[in-house]
């Protein structure tokens, strides 16, 4: 090991406490430890399915979801409505075709008024 780089308050019996009640020593630069959680209550290596709730976190996400699910049924409801409004839209060929219809139509009423 490299000389002089280590913390001169190294503890090599740190005490860490979990809100679970587990304790462990370990090593560390402080004498006692207090954690939240560690890895006999943690849902990974438990492998109980609970959330981990640390002021509230779990609780706002499920807010957010349902602000964001309402969001999305609002849009879905809002856009239902204008296609059923909007008149259906019209390929070019269909707009090629109408437009010499009238053409000819505009022309043969055009050959009709000068033969009068």
């Amino acid at each position: 090991m490299k000389q002089g780089i280590h913390p001169s308050n190294w503890h090599h019996d740190c005490t860490v406490t979990c809100s679970c009640g587990n304790t462990f020593v370990t090593g560390g630069v402080k004498q006692n430890v207090q954690v939240d959680i560690c890895s006999a209550c943690h849902p990974f290596f438990t492998g109980e399915m609970r959330f981990v709730d640390r002021q509230g976190r779990v609780d706002k996400f499920q807010k957010k979801l349902q602000v964001a699910a309402a969001a999305a049924a609002a849009a879905a409801a809002k856009s239902t409505k204008q296609t059923q409004t909007k008149a259906p839209a019209k390929s070019y060929k269909q707009i090629l075709v109408e437009s010499q219809n009238e053409l000819k139509k505009n022309k043969a009423e055009a050959t009709e008024v000068a033969a009068n």
